[in-house]
């Protein structure tokens, strides 16, 4: 698959600009300083879909990793396959304006403008790779594939960073959503310190904000927990084995 960059309509690229300055007015003092430095990498702009072929030239270039077409969420072999391989699975369809709040799956402005820029940070693609490894020696133990899920769900997507100008976000499912943006960083959430044991232990629901969050203090650490997770990982599953 690939993308069709002359089937964008006039109302995808204007879901694109609206979204992009809506979140570009919270990032100084929410977005995490390499989410916004990897923004100016990838030279994302307003009112300007990314054309892939341009997006993967920069990101060969920062760190080997390229943008992977996918027609929405893939089976875990696939998901994890490509991520091993450095390859980002990523839709090229945008919501409608409808939708501009909410959307069940992901559309290329979550793919693409929230998780493209941190795949410009060597250790957070190092943590993604070495997870996705990770998820394919699991792969076909639903049980297994679940648990991993957490960490993926609590880093990934949902993961906050403490930083020396304050509490700030890297996590993808937030970066793309103006609603959970606020909330996240406000007072009403517990927030808990960076623990792949925890992280485990805690279920998520992916239709509504998020009731808890983690908060790591580098993506060094992200990177070196994976030994961690492997054996957390084994000794749950022998557990119930």
């Amino acid at each position: 698959m690939r993308q069709i960059y002359e089937n964008y309509t006039e109302e995808d690229f204007e879901v694109w600009k609206i979204l992009f300055d809506r979140q570009m007015k919270q990032f100084p003092t929410h977005a995490c300083q390499a989410y916004r430095e990897g923004l100016k990498i990838a030279n994302f702009e307003t009112g300007l879909i990314p054309d892939f072929k341009e997006t993967n030239k920069i990101l060969q270039e920062t760190t080997g990793w390229q943008l992977a077409v996918v027609p929405g969420i893939v089976p875990d072999y696939t998901f994890f396959e490509l991520m091993a391989n450095r390859r980002f699975p990523a839709t090229t369809w945008l919501r409608k304006m409808k939708e501009l709040d909410y959307l069940e799956e992901p559309d290329m402005f979550h793919d693409v403008f929230a998780h493209v820029p941190l795949l410009t940070n060597q250790h957070f693609v190092n943590f993604l790779e070495e997870l996705s490894k990770i998820g394919l020696e699991y792969v076909g133990n639903d049980h297994a594939i679940q648990l991993l899920s957490r960490v993926y769900w609590f880093t990934v997507e949902f993961g906050l960073i403490q930083e020396q100008e304050g509490l700030r976000i890297y996590g993808a499912g937030i970066l793309s959503s103006a609603g959970e943006t606020k909330f996240s960083l406000s007072d009403e959430p517990p927030k808990h310190e960076f623990s792949i044991e925890h992280m485990l232990n805690t279920p998520y629901r992916k239709d509504v904000f998020q009731t808890e969050y983690f908060i790591t203090e580098s993506y060094e650490q992200l990177y070196n927990s994976i030994p961690e997770i492997k054996k957390l990982l084994a000794d749950k599953l022998e557990a119930v084995a």
